[in-house]
């Protein structure tokens, strides 16, 4: 058995299964000791604020202190809907500190299921920016707004010195620290509770990725994304800092940038984002030195490719449910790794792992068997769901208390472990846990609908489609455009199907259930979403609207001609989204932020954006460069027009 050593340092020999013993202390404690012994050591920031440990902690000491006045007891269910900035590390942080758990919230998600997650987690109290509580429509009793440094209003602990080390109520290593919701299978999402105990193992182990005092992460995940859990708490356990991307979608260019000004040096990125950006050879692999990768399998083309082209860099697979905290094991990829299916690893940090048979019996190395995963990483359960709880969380002779996964997977004789896909009809699409059954039984909430089943086509490439099959009601014609749009206001944009076919029947097999896998393997192209219109005379493209079209175009693979087309409808998702943004930043010169492409999602919408933008910016030029004095230039000579041939009238 060989010593450990972090992934990122030299000779990185792992041993088979992770010896770690569980942290003492928790991460809350690691960070104020880290205070303590370098309280002048940059913690945190968001590129507009800034905060050191000993910042960072009597900031959340002073919040801490508001969320008791206000009732956050130990155990207590503390939502947390804030953009990623420093705000929202204060909070998370404080919420522990009072005693709570924190149930992240995604703004991007819609009303109904906000209010779902909230009421299914007892959340009393929800933290946050003050126009994402506005639009959540939470009531104004039970939020709280938040400030760089603290809640926005005074209260008995505005003013007091904050609370020292000693002061603050320590978070048992099996008290729930966070909850965060899956999608689940009976049609609502399931609360994973995790412990203290299993981020602080996560986040201090010595055989993860190397971390420490001069390293920065990059957070650029979704709060709500377990991920968040890797990018937030293992660099500050560690005397490192954490630098947030501040933009709420971040595009591939903002994401570099931010990389280049921040000084980054490790980076998570899903499967399905470090594909891409390794397509097209991003100079984010230029500036990382450790980058991590996870949510799907790895394709051994593009992590060969990245290697080769940036050979002094790092690269991490790594492998594990929300339900094992994150990641459970990890690979340190090699050139020799990239002429077959990428390894998943070793467990590390507490975990264990088995691979078994259908009686939870040792298969042979080199075997199929089911992946359980044991140790001190798993989570406490599911939230109010005892059944699924004690169905999927074990105790297994010999072995205690394991998760079983689902995931299929072969262990090499060496301990390293390959994935071998499901058990069940689970997916995962650009990194996020889908159960298809949760977007079924909300399709079949449809008048319209009389049955449907929900598979991914072309799985595992980039062009990866969230499929809904649907047979219609008697005497009913469904409306795809129509249904996508009323399931988007249920649903998180990563459970609405991107493509959309209309069958008579749905196939069965022989035991009469239905044929997913015909469904899957049926890669013809759907008929269009959008609901059929009387035949018109095309209307014509203006001139950026022609750039934008042809910019969907490329990365959509298919011809787009109408100003009314939309890109959702047309199987566009948020990962292509950022590709278009780039795009149409170099073809025009023009920023137009992620958010404002999904929020005005037709071709007329983006164009009018971009016209709007190209005109300020002649406007801002043609200002800078007129003498103060100087008279209006009615003829408008002279003045710089970039784009400006683009700027015809519409009509």
């Amino acid at each position: 058995m060989t010593a450990a050593t972090p992934l990122g340092g030299s000779a990185p020999e792992r041993p088979a299964a992770s010896t770690a013993a569980s942290p003492t202390a928790t991460v809350p404690e690691l960070i104020a000791r880290n205070a303590e012994e370098h309280p002048h050591a940059l913690a945190v920031t968001d590129g507009s604020t800034s905060l050191t440990y000993r910042e960072l902690v009597d900031a959340a000491s002073r919040l801490a202190a508001e969320l008791a006045h206000r009732g956050v007891r130990p155990g207590s269910a503390v939502g947390l809907l804030c953009a990623r900035s420093t705000r929202l590390v204060v909070a998370e942080l404080a919420v522990w500190w009072a005693g709570g758990q924190v149930v992240p919230l995604d703004p991007a998600y819609p009303r109904p299921r906000i209010a779902e997650m909230t009421g299914d987690a007892g959340v009393r109290l929800t933290l946050g920016d003050k126009a994402l509580l506005a639009d959540a429509g939470l009531a104004d009793d039970r939020v709280l707004v938040l400030t760089e440094t603290g809640p926005s209003e005074t209260g008995p602990a505005a003013g007091s010195p904050a609370a020292g080390p000693a002061d603050r109520p320590a978070a048992t290593p099996e008290a729930v620290a966070l909850v965060h919701y899956t999608s689940g299978s009976t049609g609502r999402p399931k609360g994973v509770q995790v412990p203290h105990a299993a981020v602080a193992d996560l986040a201090t182990a010595p055989d993860s990725v190397m971390l420490g005092p001069g390293d920065r992460m990059l957070f650029h995940s979704p709060a709500t994304f377990d991920a968040a859990t890797f990018e937030l708490w293992a660099p500050l356990a560690r005397g490192a800092a954490v630098a947030v991307s501040p933009a709420e979608r971040p595009t591939a260019e903002e994401l570099a940038r931010d990389v280049e000004r921040f000084g980054v040096t490790t980076a998570f990125l899903t499967t399905a984002l470090f594909h891409q950006l390794a397509a097209r050879r991003s100079r984010i692999f230029g500036v990382l030195r450790t980058v991590v990768a996870g949510g799907e399998a790895l394709a051994a083309e593009h992590a060969g490719a990245v290697l080769r082209a940036f050979p002094w860099l790092t690269l991490v697979n790594g492998y594990g449910p929300t339900e094992a905290t994150t990641f459970a094991t990890l690979h340190r990829v090699e050139p020799a790794d990239c002429t077959g299916p990428v390894p998943i690893g070793r467990p590390f940090g507490g975990a264990r792992t088995y691979v078994l048979d259908d009686g939870q019996a040792p298969v042979p190395d080199g075997t199929r068997g089911e992946l359980w995963i044991a140790g001190t990483r798993l989570a406490v359960g599911y939230l109010g769901r005892p059944e699924l709880t004690d169905e999927r969380f074990r105790d297994l002779p010999g072995i205690g208390r394991a998760y079983r996964t689902g995931d299929l997977a072969v262990r090499r004789p060496d301990g390293t472990l390959e994935f071998h896909g499901r058990l069940d009809d689970q997916v995962k699409v650009r990194g996020f846990r889908i159960e298809p059954g949760e977007i079924e039984h909300a399709l079949r909430a449809f008048p319209e609908v009389a049955e449907a089943a929900v598979v991914v086509r072309r799985a595992g490439r980039e062009d990866a489609a969230l499929t809904a099959c649907l047979v219609p009601a008697e005497g009913t014609r469904p409306a795809p455009e129509a249904l996508r749009r009323r399931l988007a206001e249920r649903l998180p944009a990563h459970l609405v199907p991107t493509a959309w076919t209309v069958l008579d029947a749905l196939p069965l097999t022989g035991t009469g259930k239905v044929d997913r896998r015909a469904l899957a393997e049926d890669d013809t192209a759907p008929a269009p979403v959008r609901e059929a219109e009387p035949a018109t005379a095309a209307t014509p493209l203006t001139p950026i609207q022609q750039v934008v079209a042809e910019a969907w175009s490329r990365a959509l693979e298919r011809p787009v001609t109408a100003p009314d087309a939309d890109f959702f409808a047309e199987g566009g998702h948020s990962l292509l989204a950022m590709w278009v943004v780039d795009d149409l930043r170099e073809d025009l010169g023009v920023e137009l932020p992620l958010g404002d492409f999904l929020d005005h999602p037709t071709v007329a919408g983006q164009a009018a954006l971009i016209e709007r933008a190209l005109l300020a910016a002649d406007d801002a030029a043609a200002d800078d460069a007129a003498p103060d004095d100087a008279a209006p230039d009615d003829t408008g000579a002279g003045a710089p027009a970039p784009a400006a041939h683009l700027l015809e009238p519409t009509r």
